[in-house]
């Protein structure tokens, strides 16, 4: 492929890039002004002066404007850009970290709020958890690559369910204490996985050993 044509190909990308980020931001506007349920594709799609077909060439249906989410890539992209000394969970850890405190405010509160329409909107929910098998395998899929093991490995299985799961853990207590800080939470979570989940009884607490006698 010549220069030119790599430099048209970017330019195409581009594009629709910016149309795929319009038509979900029109979409973000219009679940809050008349909410998720009250609006239709079409009003998306008018919206965004696009047609009801280009909509679902972005989107496959309405849920997908939700919840599509297109820091995915940046986040494996930044974990697999970490020193191969750090573990799997820290490395992790540091590409949430990364990748967030790089995006312009707005995209941030684009996904905070794509977040609030998942945990509270039933069928979103419904739909985010359905595709669960298929986000587990993207991260046990990184977590293979970077530790050289099989992405079909049991303990790789294991650990990118247990981040997919301490990670929905952080979404539902945000939406129940709205004004926790959501990414300082998931980075807490994380840290439970790291620690080896130190959880001890609270009620019954160990007994100490006696103090010999004098």
């Amino acid at each position: 492929m010549s220069q030119d044509e790599q430099r048209r190909m970017g330019l195409r990308e581009r594009k629709k890039m910016r149309t795929r980020v319009a038509i979900q931001q029109h979409a973000l506007r219009l679940f809050r002004e008349q909410g998720y349920q009250e609006t239709t594709v079409e009003q998306i799609a008018e919206a965004a002066e696009v047609s009801p077909s280009t909509f679902f060439r972005y989107f496959p249906t309405k849920e997908d404007v939700v919840l599509s989410d297109e820091t995915d890539p940046e986040i494996i992209a930044a974990f697999h850009a970490q020193p191969p000394e750090v573990n799997v969970v820290r490395a992790l850890r540091n590409a949430f970290a990364t990748v967030f405190a790089t995006l312009p405010k707005d995209e941030q509160e684009a996904m905070f709020e794509r977040g609030r329409l998942i945990f509270t909107i039933p069928e979103l929910r419904a739909r985010f958890l359905d595709n669960l098998a298929q986000s587990i395998q993207m991260v046990a899929g990184a977590v293979a690559e970077r530790t050289h093991r099989d992405s079909a490995d049991f303990m790789v299985r294991t650990l990118a369910g247990a981040l997919m799961g301490v990670g929905m853990s952080a979404g539902f207590m945000w939406m129940e204490n709205p004004e926790m800080d959501l990414m300082a939470a998931l980075d807490e979570a994380f840290s439970y996985i790291e620690s080896g989940f130190p959880l001890t009884n609270r009620r019954n607490p160990p007994c100490e050993p006696a103090s010999p006698s004098t």
